[in-house]
């Protein structure tokens, strides 16, 4: 049996990255908790 993680630095990017979240609503939303909670990394890579 194969492992179902098999990461990738550019799907990650696409599918979880800066632009893809300032995109929509949600997504602008989750970068504004984030950075009210103080995170370090606002999205992923």
């Amino acid at each position: 049996m194969s492992q179902t993680y098999k990461p990738k630095k550019l799907k990650r990017k696409r599918k979880h990255g800066f632009k893809k979240r300032s995109q929509t609503k949600d997504g602008r939303e989750v970068m504004k908790r984030r950075r009210r909670k103080g995170r370090k990394k606002i999205t992923t890579v």
